[in-house]
């Protein structure tokens, strides 16, 4: 009976500490890339389409790109490109892995250079995030009557943390924004994150992520940042295992500007999208 609503797209869903993704096995390359923003903003809208913090694309690896598994093509649900998310390359490497495109260890190749995973017994992912760059420690940043004192620094994508003695009182709809557009970090703008430090090895972590444009329940190239920093700050040892907001934990472990993180990832349902009843068509 489905047949009679027209063209349809078989997607996988995901998440990753609350991370949540749409994943299109494209091999076939149905959808052309000029394409895919569109995509991210219909199909990630929440209650119109299926709902997620960004939609990917698997596909074969072009004769250029030697040495890795498979490519992805990564959008946020604003439809903006990203060039890294770490929850993202964990449910990406165990797709793959499931549906016999890569070994349990392989490398993908994402738009921020080869990432290395590992997928494991438990369900669990590890990969070892592009090196950190672009470190900046102690910026002030002027914000309404204070000035916060923000460290910066590029896991994939561009992260700002902020220590603070209590995440959950934090107001992150606004500080977020906030630090997200500071003119700092123009005009790509950054990533916002608020860590509480608990012990040296243990802290909490709430993110405000760019192309999302909201909290989120998990980032993981955001929590590998504040523990690369809080790491350089000397406030946590190497190895730091993070709890984010939507209550599931994270490993992160740094040795030099080398960053691995290590979690959950789940897929949580299949499916076939209507393309008509979002506006798309192949």
């Amino acid at each position: 009976m489905l047949d009679t609503l027209g063209q349809q797209m078989p997607f996988v869903k995901m998440q990753g500490s609350g991370n949540d993704f749409v994943v299109i096995d494209n091999r076939d390359r149905r959808v052309p890339v000029e394409a895919m923003a569109d995509w991210a903003k219909a199909v990630c809208r929440r209650a119109f389409g299926i709902g997620a913090d960004g939609i990917f694309f698997l596909e074969n690896p072009p004769a250029d790109r030697p040495g890795v598994d498979f490519i992805w093509h990564f959008y946020n649900a604003d439809g903006s490109r990203a060039e890294m998310c770490g929850n993202g390359s964990r449910c990406a490497a165990r797709l793959a892995y499931l549906l016999g495109i890569a070994p349990a260890r392989h490398v993908i190749g994402t738009d921020a250079g080869p990432v290395r995973a590992e997928v494991l017994d438990s369900g669990r992912v590890k990969v070892q995030l592009t090196p950190a760059k672009d470190a900046r420690l102690d910026i002030a940043l002027p914000a309404a009557d204070k000035t916060l004192r923000a460290h910066f620094v590029n896991t994939g994508v561009p992260h700002t943390v902020i220590f603070v003695d209590d995440v959950a009182k934090v107001d992150l709809p606004d500080l977020g924004r906030t630090v997200r557009y500071h003119e700092t970090f123009r005009p790509k703008g950054t990533n916002a994150n608020f860590a509480q430090v608990v012990d040296k090895q243990t802290m909490l972590l709430r993110t405000y992520e760019r192309g999302v444009e909201a909290e989120t329940y998990a980032c993981g190239t955001g929590a590998s940042a504040a523990v690369y920093l809080s790491h350089k700050l000397g406030l946590t040892g190497p190895e730091v295992n993070v709890t984010t907001s939507g209550g599931e934990q994270l490993t992160i472990s740094v040795d030099g500007d080398n960053v691995f993180l290590a979690g959950a990832a789940t897929v949580t349902f299949t499916g076939d999208l209507l393309l008509e009843s979002v506006g798309l068509k192949l």
